[in-house]
């Protein structure tokens, strides 16, 4: 180090226009990986692995969570925050994107790094086109997904399910509701995203063998009367269709509403996601055959934790596999008084 800096100081004196970079080049040598808020790396920074921020422990975190879009499903998420603040009180943000719109996700991206945000859980839109946001906020910042996965990017970890065999319990659903094989449409906000990609390609999986064919799969952009729009659509244009599939949780409602709107009880069969109210009621009524739930209310709770040990712990709180698996279950009938007793306590949060 001496000699390099010798043979700097050296070439300045032949020089004046040289000492300004020396400066520059003795403070790069000497700084070491510091970041702003007092954060420190604590994760190699090469190329596709995770970048892991330390927090000083005076300081205060800011941490926040950005679901995909400002739907019923993320109320649960919330609850789940609501049990981590009370247990540290840490406060994590939600932070919805308006319309569900990449640009809205990736500026809410630009100005968590402007405010100088320790954390951030997000339910990525699109998990392809928003990698450069991502890497960009993960010099920044904490970075974990939950529920729609990035796994291109450089985010640390992500927290939900194994999407790929929700969709797979899903197909096996649709499967007994169609022992003899028929048309069926799905429903999905965005198709993009991972979780529905993940989903759908679940699905396909158990379907392959057997004699449902996939006639339409249409996108909502997260809109409740355009899913219902579409689903009235599908009953119009496929007099065979069999079965209705929604892959996000307002789809539920909006199928339970186009089929009685369209008199197609007990004709047409419905397979859905998540446990909105109207979803819940409408298996209550006969109307749809089961939904496969998911875990919003672990989604809120482990994403919270996680950015914060990570804050305070640094690498040593990285997950196994970089994942932390909430699972997922089938609510049908026969146990739907007990996933609804669940819920109410999850609720009271």
């Amino acid at each position: 180090m001496n000699n390099i800096m010798n043979k700097l100081f050296f070439v300045s004196k032949t020089n004046y226009l040289v000492l300004p970079m020396c400066i520059v080049l003795s403070f790069l040598l000497f700084s070491g990986c510091t970041r702003e808020n007092n954060t420190e790396i604590t994760s190699k920074e090469s190329a596709g692995e995770n970048f892991v921020h330390r927090v000083s422990p005076d300081e205060k975190l800011k941490l926040v969570l950005m679901p995909n879009a400002p739907t019923a499903f993320w109320n649960l998420v919330k609850n789940g925050l609501n049990k981590f603040e009370s247990e540290t009180s840490i406060k994590v943000e939600l932070k919805y994107p308006p319309t569900g719109k990449v640009t809205e996700q990736n500026q809410i991206l630009e100005d968590l790094i402007i405010q100088g945000y320790h954390g951030v859980a997000i339910s990525v839109v699109a998990p392809m086109d928003q990698i450069r946001e991502l890497n960009k906020a993960c010099e920044k910042m904490n970075v974990i997904t939950t529920d729609s996965d990035s796994p291109g990017s450089n985010r640390i970890a992500f927290v939900g399910p194994k999407q790929f065999d929700a969709g797979k319990a899903a197909g096996l659903e649709i499967a007994k509701v169609l022992p003899e094989g028929g048309e069926i449409a799905l429903f999905v906000g965005d198709l993009s995203a991972e979780n529905a990609i993940e989903r759908i390609n679940g699905i396909k999986e158990i379907l392959a063998d057997r004699n449902i064919a996939i006639v339409a799969m249409k996108e909502d952009a997260t809109d409740p009367t355009r899913a219902r729009a579409n689903v009235e659509d599908i009953i119009n244009a496929y007099p065979n269709i069999s079965c209705l599939v929604g892959l996000w949780s307002y789809n539920g409602p909006a199928i339970a509403q186009a089929i009685i709107a369209s008199n197609k009880q007990g004709k047409i069969k419905a397979v859905t996601f998540d446990e909105e109210d109207g979803t819940l009621d409408a298996i209550d009524n006969g109307i749809i055959e089961s939904t496969v739930v998911l875990t919003p209310f672990e989604y809120g709770y482990e994403s919270a934790k996680l950015l914060y040990n990570l804050a305070l712990k640094g690498e040593e709180s990285v997950p196994e596999n970089n994942w932390i698996n909430t699972g997922f279950s089938v609510v049908n009938k026969n146990n739907l008084n007990e996933f609804r007793d669940k819920l109410k306590k999850q609720r009271a949060w």
